[in-house]
């Protein structure tokens, strides 16, 4: 495969004096996997314009490291017509003519971080030939589970006073905050959320949150921030590794956030960074909203007011109104807690389960099924019912719908949809899509809420759920209003997620 890599990338790998642990792993999973190395002779002539000597003087080195495409393809009407449309800067049209190669199928992916690149890639419909890391990685573990060779240990809540504030993952924050060596000492007996790569011992993702009432002080941000329960994201960061570590850690901060009853979220962050551009770009598709100015650093808040949008059911996560449709939904032991990881049961032993794959990590996932009708639409509630018979089929989990997809061009089109959020490899959703004429049809779904008690089999028939040890569900079993409640109740469950 002839991977095509942006500027920034190579620069990133071949010339910084910071180890950019993300760079660092797609360039290992691009030479496990074979891929061919590609850089632009237009990457190049940029690359050589750096004002830093010995920036230049390294990368000449280093270039032996890379295919080169010497010569540009000639420019085709659909990418002038995009180019004249969107291009402002002379970045912008070198950006347009490396995508002009994926275009022309002179090389099959080009992988950058630069989000206006991937907007030209949806004009010209080759949004699925241009990846971020994230997603490259992502595609890679699916077609090539067995060669997963390191871990993501599972997320720890652990006292400052045992992290390593020498690790290389803090440098960069270093780096943004004068002082943060003393932040950090001064938070000494505080927690925060890590994860771990078990290979070497090196951070790959950390969170920390404080919760602030209405005597807060928000001078020093304009336009200040009016007086409410708020949850500060203090500092947040994870290295870009294909595992979704960033849902991961936003479904951490809406817990915390629904544990503490707020009524907003809050973050202040620095955009210098591909790293940085990236968290910002995931923390709007969940609802962050640019708010103003903290120093140089911007400041984006999340209204955490109850509220439900079927329209856009991320921004208003994890709430859910029961004015939708409720389905009990059947899901294998097997597949079970590889899914839906955080509802593990007490039989079940975490250490089968760290998460190192990116399913397991979203907040969003999929259901594949054939199932008959009723089918649910967007926004309606899942309950999830982990099969088992009379005593071990337990009700553990609430997902809420984002949407349905029944119909897909090609079995490539099936595979590439799923690939993200499914338990399956990539082989095996070909052979689910080849078993029968009856093609799969797919939910994606959000997953929401794990019951903090379970319910067997032999209660739901109690509850008059199901009508006995045969009716069990095949496909999604729709219950009254009545019931979810009766659910809600017997699982004793929070209610504030959800709406009337």
């Amino acid at each position: 495969m002839k991977v095509l890599l942006d500027t920034n990338i190579i620069i990133h790998r071949e010339t910084s004096h910071i180890v950019n642990q993300d760079i660092g792993i797609l360039f290992k999973w691009l030479d496990r996997t074979h891929c061919e190395k590609l850089v632009h002779s237009k990457s190049i002539e940029e690359i050589l314009k750096n004002k830093n000597a010995s920036t230049v003087e390294t990368f000449k080195v280093k270039i032996q490291n890379y295919e080169v495409l010497q010569n540009p393809s000639p420019m085709t009407e659909e990418v002038l017509v995009v180019s004249k449309k969107m291009d402002t800067t002379e970045n912008d049209v070198v950006d347009t003519i490396l995508l002009n190669e994926v275009f022309c199928n002179r090389v099959d992916l080009l992988i950058t971080e630069d989000k206006k690149i991937h907007t030209k890639a949806t004009e010209l419909k080759i949004a699925d030939k241009v990846f971020n890391i994230d997603r490259f990685l992502e595609k890679i573990f699916s077609e090539n589970p067995e060669l997963i060779d390191y871990k993501v240990l599972n997320v720890q809540k652990v006292p400052f006073g045992k992290i390593d504030l020498n690790d290389s993952f803090f440098q960069s924050l270093k780096d943004d905050y004068v002082g943060f060596d003393k932040w950090f000492l001064r938070k000494y007996d505080e927690s925060a959320y890590i994860t771990i790569n078990s290979n070497n011992g090196k951070l790959l993702s950390f969170l920390y949150v404080k919760k602030e009432d209405e005597t807060e002080n928000y001078t020093d941000i304009t336009p200040p921030l009016p007086p409410k329960r708020r949850l500060k994201v203090g500092t947040f960061k994870v290295i870009s590794n294909g595992f979704r570590l960033g849902e991961r850690f936003l479904k951490i901060i809406f817990d915390n956030a629904l544990k503490n009853k707020v009524e907003e979220i809050y973050v202040t962050i620095f955009d210098r960074t591909d790293e940085q551009k990236r968290l910002i770009s995931l923390m709007e598709k969940w609802g962050f909203v640019y708010w103003g100015k903290k120093g140089e650093e911007n400041v984006y808040v999340r209204d955490f007011n109850p509220n439900f949008a079927i329209d856009d059911v991320n921004k208003t996560y994890p709430y859910i109104s029961k004015n939708c449709d409720t389905f009990i939904v059947p899901i294998y032991p097997d597949y079970h807690t590889e899914l839906l990881p955080d509802s593990i049961l007490n039989t079940e032993s975490p250490s089968d389960f760290v998460e190192d794959f990116p399913h397991r990590n979203g907040i969003s996932k999929v259901y594949v099924s054939r199932a008959l009708e009723p089918h649910p639409k967007k926004g309606d509630i899942l309950v999830f019912y982990r099969t088992g018979g009379i005593y071990k089929g337990v009700i553990t989990t609430i997902g809420i719908v984002t949407e349905i997809k029944e119909h897909f061009s090609s079995k490539a089109d099936f595979i590439s949809y799923c690939r993200k959020g499914s338990v399956f490899p990539e082989k095996e959703l070909g052979k689910m899509w080849d078993y029968r004429s009856q093609r799969p049809f797919v939910v994606s779904f959000l997953y929401v809420y794990s019951f903090p008690k379970r319910i067997n089999m032999s209660k739901l028939i109690e509850m008059g759920i199901f009508n006995g040890v045969n009716d069990a569900p095949r496909g999604f079993r729709l219950i009254s209003k009545d019931q979810f409640e009766f659910i809600l109740k017997e699982t004793l469950s929070e209610s504030g997620f959800v709406i009337d």
